[in-house]
């Protein structure tokens, strides 16, 4: 495959690890790196053996300084319009249905950011940042910038961020609800396979159902929200086993003792 190097992969028994592999350039989105991205996450959907994938970034800078802009500003290339119409890898993320951890080891920019959004949780090191540069730069946001960010943090402090193009740090990203923790540089991936351990031990198919009923509630009002939540229930409930229930008892009171 030409340019396989743009991504890394790293499988560990059920977890899987992307590495976006464009360190020179801060690990921009070209429509190539995209494309490789897409055809990845659909692998892992197609697999069977994937739980959890952890996406992260190549060098010290970076997590994903956005867009290529080099080839957004190629007239030869068709400009942001034939740069815009490579592949989507946020739809083949978005496909997945296991967790998706963000390890966001430097600067998360614009399409960086909305890469970042994309996953289900991020864990910064404290050498991450985070920006929205669409108003510098001249371009609409197309990959939910303007409608996950606002919801994740607030809306004026959306506002703030994508009406200024300022940069905030880790701590204010924690503080604001942006990042679910932050940890030193040298233990951002320890960290994160961690968690993605403790996510890869859970039952498959019980961890899809719940990702799922939370993202379907939260484009919901909270009322038909709830009533979502009840029928989903009532499904499940019926095809559950009191044997099975019984047998994982004894993990539940281990972690909530300390022992796991």
């Amino acid at each position: 495959m030409a340019d396989e190097t743009l991504i890394r992969i790293e499988q560990d028994g059920a977890i899987a690890t992307v590495t976006l592999n464009r360190p020179a350039v801060m690990n921009a989105l070209s429509v190539a790196l995209r494309r490789q991205m897409a055809e990845a996450f659909d692998r892992f959907s197609a697999d069977g053996t994937t739980r959890v994938v952890i996406l992260t970034g190549a060098g010290k800078r970076a997590f994903c300084a956005g867009l290529d802009l080099k080839e957004l500003g190629d007239a030869s290339s068709g400009g942001p319009k034939g740069v815009l119409d490579g592949s989507e890898p946020l739809a083949a993320m978005a496909r997945f249905a296991g967790p998706i951890i963000g390890a966001i080891n430097g600067v998360a920019v614009t399409g960086g950011m909305e890469l970042a959004l994309a996953c289900d949780v991020l864990i910064g090191s404290t050498n991450a940042r985070f920006a929205d540069t669409h108003a510098r730069v001249g371009l609409m946001p197309g990959w939910g910038m303007s409608q996950k960010l606002s919801r994740l943090i607030g809306l004026s402090r959306a506002k703030e961020m994508s009406l200024t193009g300022n940069f905030i740090s880790a701590q204010t990203a924690l503080e604001w609800g942006l990042l679910n923790r932050i940890a030193a540089p040298e233990e951002l991936m320890a960290s994160a396979q961690s968690l993605a351990a403790d996510m890869a031990s859970c039952i498959p198919e019980t961890q899809a159902a719940m990702k799922k009923l939370i993202d379907e509630g939260f484009d919901l009002p909270l009322g038909q929200a709830m009533q979502l939540e009840s029928r989903t229930a009532k499904q499940n409930h019926g095809s559950v086993d009191a044997d099975d229930i019984a047998a994982r008892r004894n993990d539940v009171r281990a972690r909530g003792s300390g022992q796991v």
